[in-house]
């Protein structure tokens, strides 16, 4: 069920807005949980179990993780650490690491035909986003399941972002205001994101799509494709994010921004703190400063800098290509850090 679809804006969008204002506010997290639970289920009921199982384990693993204050606190961290990496890795890249292993060493190992769970990237980032947090000691556990649950399924930010880290909502999953001016804003920005996408990014598409489907197509028209898609993505991306962002107005939350004009960008290093915003500073919080970040020598910096896009690339899809995107991007940010550029 995508926010652009019928389904979802004559039937599941009204229903849920209408009995969650109308239940009392200390069912309200119940009620948003199975909304949410019914929201993803709907396109990837399967899955709903593997999800599921990530939300229990995480929630028992913090409460292990809060307890103590010892080594055992920091294995229990590490345990927490693999467990999520662990199932991004088998649902996301066991196809992918399976064929290169055997293109290496000239074997022939089952490639398992594995379907990609829906959202399995974000709301993965946001249960590690939850466990780091908290073995840092920035917030604290939660020791009800149903509100963790609801953390990490919230439907407006479950399937296509933001990443919404659990100390900015924090406060808001125990007690939020619902405000006439607020779902007014919500609705406002709802509908913007929602213009983004089928007005525009939708449309675009068709031209990109078209370009890209010769074999050959002139300079001119390729140049007209690459335009068109750079369209595309960018409005669809933040049309989305700007949907979420209103569909969490509408419920009382308070979301990131997600985009901030990023063509507008003077350097590279400018583009990726207005791109994708959730994504660049959570491997900037949680890879990049932890790795050294740029206060260390400059060689040092830029095998950083090439981890975290290595990472970035690798995580937008199991290919070769995405992570050549990602290097390629790595390099012209160290070019522009040895010229003096991007500040």
């Amino acid at each position: 069920m995508v926010f652009s679809s019928a389904i979802f804006l004559w039937l599941f969008l009204p229903i849920t807005l209408l009995v969650y204002y109308l239940v009392p506010g200390r069912l309200k997290n119940l009620f948003l949980l199975l909304a949410s639970l019914t929201f993803y289920s709907w396109g990837e009921p399967k899955y709903i179990f593997l999800m599921m199982i990530s939300i229990v384990i995480n929630y028992f693993l913090g409460l292990i993780i809060d307890k103590f204050n010892n080594q055992l606190k920091c294995c229990i961290f590490v345990v927490a650490i693999l467990f999520n990496i662990g199932i991004l890795m088998f649902f996301k890249y066991g196809a992918f690491l399976i064929e290169n292993v055997n293109l290496v060493f000239g074997i022939e190992l089952s490639v398992p035909q594995i379907a990609l769970p829906i959202g399995i990237s974000f709301y993965t980032f946001q249960a590690l986003s939850y466990i780091i947090d908290l073995y840092r000691g920035k917030i604290k556990v939660q020791k009800s399941i149903l509100n963790l649950a609801l953390y990490i399924t919230l439907f407006p930010q479950l399937i296509a972002g933001p990443i919404v880290r659990y100390t900015d909502i924090e406060k808001e999953i125990e007690n939020r205001a619902i405000s006439i001016f607020g779902i007014k804003e919500g609705i406002y920005r709802f509908i913007i994101g929602l213009s983004k996408k089928v007005l525009i990014a939708d449309r675009v598409a068709v031209i990109s799509d078209e370009a890209f489907a010769l074999v050959s197509p002139p300079c001119a028209l390729a140049w007209i494709g690459i335009i068109a898609y750079a369209i595309q993505i960018y409005y669809d991306f933040s049309g989305y994010s700007d949907m979420a962002i209103g569909l969490g107005k509408m419920l009382g939350f308070n979301f990131n921004e997600n985009f901030n004009y990023p063509y507008f960008s003077k350097s590279i290093k400018e583009f990726w703190r207005r791109w994708h915003i959730s994504l660049s500073t959570w491997f900037r919080d949680y890879v990049y400063i932890p790795l050294g970040g740029s206060r260390c020598s400059s060689i040092r910096a830029s095998f950083n800098l090439i981890i975290v896009f290595f990472l970035t690339g690798f995580w937008h899809g199991a290919s070769w290509n995405f992570i050549i995107w990602g290097l390629y991007y790595a390099f012209f940010l160290i070019l522009e850090r040895y010229c003096g550029k991007g500040g």
